[in-house]
């Protein structure tokens, strides 16, 4: 028997950022049903941080996060964690008045250009000659090492006493007077607190606990791999490019484009892989934006994006279960968003007060609480 101040279930990058937060001060078990930390979701990222993507809340936790990708510590990572990728929201004609409403959302966050047609063309080449009729640009925006980003937070982890078992599937959490009992298949642990970073799973993770579960759906998205047509041998730094409404992105990377339908099927929790229709129907979607003619997918993978009801993260501790914290829901924006939600999780654990950093973007706890309605009708 193990006992600790917190059990975190998830070592992706929501459970690894905020058991090495807690780990300044708590005694922390990090637990992961894979082999490999960041396995699923973390690890299937299209790695980009931007601050126009996503619902106001998304948009507030990004802000916030921005300045900690922008300058790590050097002890924390002694490489850089981003790289500069402009943004472009594209629109047909038919698209403007969601083009426009998207503009004056944003306008009042962040810098954002609006382009014309032929400007979009010049700064996507790939574009096809007269398919979009207005864009939007912003230069805020930058791929993310994903893989630097995770790995450091494990390693701050570990760095500050923290353990992780890989591994360890969450088979039973019992609550017995102030402490959970955990048990795994290979051990079991108690403490305090339990933290629900199970991503696609958190709502499994949930029903052993006996809570209420949040009604989280895991959605499917494919991502496919293609060649860069010969003659454009320069787009390595030229803009993602995002249909305004969201059917489909183009992101130039390592030399080669991925594409995507921006599907959103939902699906059981699982290992989610890339369905041929999927791959075929984003091919399809960028192939009449783009100058593309797709003859072979060299890769494709598929991940699982989980949305509550209102598309927000659910973060804090369950209204009726004490000691059961949710830290899920995070959508597709979980890689952007992690640094300011593990500040905001470990406030929360604390029983501190919100960081004023956070807020002072706009960051509103109650807006995430698991004990909103829409995250429990």
């Amino acid at each position: 028997m193990e006992q600790c101040d917190v059990v975190v279930v998830g070592a992706g990058i929501a459970g690894a950022s905020v058991a090495s937060e807690l780990a300044i001060d708590h005694r922390v078990l990090l637990l992961e049903r894979e082999d490999a930390a960041g396995y699923h979701t973390t690890g299937r990222s299209a790695a980009l941080f931007t601050p126009t993507y996503g619902p106001p809340q998304i948009r507030a936790l990004t802000r916030a996060s921005a300045d900690f990708f922008a300058q790590p510590d050097s002890a924390f990572c002694s490489t850089p964690l981003i790289r500069q990728r402009d943004v472009m929201m594209v629109a047909r004609e038919d698209q403007l008045g969601t083009l426009e409403h998207t503009l004056a959302a944003l306008q009042r966050e962040t810098p954002v250009d609006r382009l014309v047609g032929s400007d979009a063309e010049a700064a996507q080449p790939l574009l096809r000659a007269g398919h979009v009729a207005a864009a939007l640009m912003n230069r805020d925006s930058y791929d993310i090492d994903v893989d630097a980003l995770h790995g450091a937070w494990l390693r701050q982890f570990r760095a500050r006493g923290g353990r992780t078992l890989l591994g360890a599937d969450v088979v039973a959490l019992e609550r017995r007077g102030d402490t959970w009992r955990v048990t795994t298949s290979d051990t079991e642990i108690t403490a305090p607190r339990v933290v629900n970073a199970a991503g696609a799973w958190a709502d499994e993770l949930a029903c052993l606990a006996g809570a209420r579960p949040v009604g989280l759906v895991p959605k499917r998205r494919t991502v496919a791999v293609v060649a860069v047509p010969e003659g454009y041998a320069g787009l390595h730094d030229t803009p993602m490019v995002i249909d305004v409404d969201e059917q489909f992105f183009l992101k130039p990377e390592a030399g080669r484009l991925l594409v995507s339908p921006a599907d959103a099927t939902p699906s059981e929790p699982c290992d989610a892989r890339p369905e041929e229709y999927d791959i075929a129907l984003g091919i399809d979607r960028v192939q009449r934006a783009f100058a593309l003619e797709v003859r072979r997918v060299e890769s494709a993978w598929a991940g699982l994006r989980s949305f509550v009801e209102d598309g927000l993260p659910v973060v804090g501790e369950d209204p009726d279960l004490a000691g059961f914290f949710w830290l899920c829901g995070q959508g597709g924006y979980g890689i952007q968003t992690a640094p300011a939600m593990s500040w905001l999780a470990a406030a929360l654990l604390r029983g501190e007060a919100v960081p004023e950093s956070l807020l002072a973007h706009g960051v509103d706890p109650m807006q995430l609480s698991p004990a909103r309605g829409a995250a429990r009708d």
